[in-house]
């Protein structure tokens, strides 16, 4: 591959590979946008706009470590969209491993980024290579507000709540599903617990008068993140849409899950969730617009004396995530990170350098801080 193009973003045949694609244009990052159809990659980055003045180019490759490697040869970082991670992303991180590539992705899966630190964070840091799973907006923007939130100390516990408007993409839903049969983890006196799965939450919602909905949406990132970090013994984080008729959905879908598909044998649980994954969502959704996308992060750190809460509003959450794997592989093209082997974007990039970028692409407002 050419020294020219040091990143590498696969799976872009979808919503967010287009949007990673899109800001490292904005970034000046020359890159490959790779998938394993080409004529599907050539369709999707074909609608970047300006994509005419980008330095790229388009490669078709296979989801097997043999052919991963070829196309990550010689390249510095892959960026990786194409989920579901738990079933597609082995592959990925073993080419980026035995190449020497630094590696990020876009998972929402608490499992995958649980079996990515356990099986290959050492063998990432013994190369001085970065592995960050889970670099996106519904875990790296609510774990910059839970880090200023931790800020002057005293604290050690995380309530974190994540809710954006508008759909989920075809990967995000098929993500969803997948999740559905895992385990689900929160941190308690340092230790993984594991939620109950049919958990639903009434939450109010800092800025509106209307309660929300909210589930555990599959454990999130951040108890994994913080399970050896000093300043924190519990972490709890909920999630989902502003939209109460889709929680109610997503929350019966649950219930359903556990009632009726639990019980049955793994091949037909995955094709019982293939089936209603790709009636809830089939395609693309339309692009976002800030007036109707948006977005909240809501954290409250607390301690035996004290409390605090940081509230992050924000816009375009899927274009958050594009800019955030953006940054990622413009910071690691140039610089070591912070951190080596397993890490989270704010450790692995710093909170207020993640949070400086999505201020000055217009993505969040200024974080809105009460002590109490």
């Amino acid at each position: 591959m050419s020294d020219k193009r040091p990143v590498v973003v696969y799976g872009v045949s979808g919503y967010t590979g287009r949007l990673v694609c899109e800001y490292l244009r904005e970034l000046g990052v020359p890159f490959i946008a790779a998938g394993r159809d080409k004529a599907k990659v050539e369709e999707v980055v074909s609608r970047i706009p300006g994509i005419e003045t980008a330095d790229y180019e388009i490669v078709e490759a296979e989801a097997t470590t043999e052919a991963l490697r070829e196309l990550f040869r010689g390249a510095k970082v892959v960026c990786n969209t194409a989920g579901p991670f738990i079933k597609f992303g082995p592959a990925v991180v073993e080419a980026a491993l035995a190449e020497g590539l630094h590696y990020t992705d876009t998972t929402g899966e608490q499992d995958w980024v649980l079996h990515a630190r356990d099986t290959w964070g050492d063998a990432f840091a013994e190369k001085g290579l970065l592995l960050s799973p889970g670099i996106a907006h519904m875990y790296t923007t609510s774990e910059i507000a839970a880090n200023i939130a931790l800020e002057g100390g005293g604290y050690d516990t995380l309530d974190i709540l994540v809710l954006w408007k508008g759909l989920p993409t075809y990967a995000s839903t098929q993500t969803i599903f997948t999740i559905l049969k895992a385990d689900w983890y929160y941190l308690e006196e340092n230790k993984l617990v594991e939620w109950d799965h049919t958990a639903r939450f009434d939450v109010a919602v800092p800025g509106y008068h209307e309660f929300g909905v909210a589930v555990p949406w599959g454990g999130m990132s951040h108890p994994i993140w913080f399970q050896h970090d000093p300043r924190v013994g519990n972490v709890r984080a909920i999630g989902g849409v502003f939209n109460r008729a889709v929680m109610d959905n997503v929350a019966a879908t649950v219930q359903m899950f556990e009632e009726q598909i639990r019980p049955l044998e793994p091949a037909q649980q995955e094709a019982a969730l293939a089936e209603i994954a790709a009636s809830v969502q089939a395609g693309m959704p339309p692009r976002e617009n800030p007036r109707i996308n948006r977005s909240v992060d809501s954290v409250h750190a607390s301690g035996p004396l004290g409390r605090r809460h940081v509230v992050i509003h924000g816009n375009s959450n899927y274009k958050q995530t594009g800019l955030l794997q953006a940054f990622a592989a413009y910071s690691l093209v140039q610089a070591a990170p912070r951190t080596v082997g397993f890490a989270s974007g704010c450790q692995a990039f710093g909170y207020r350098e993640l949070l400086g970028q999505l201020r000055a692409f217009g993505l969040v407002s200024e974080p809105v801080v009460s002590p109490h």
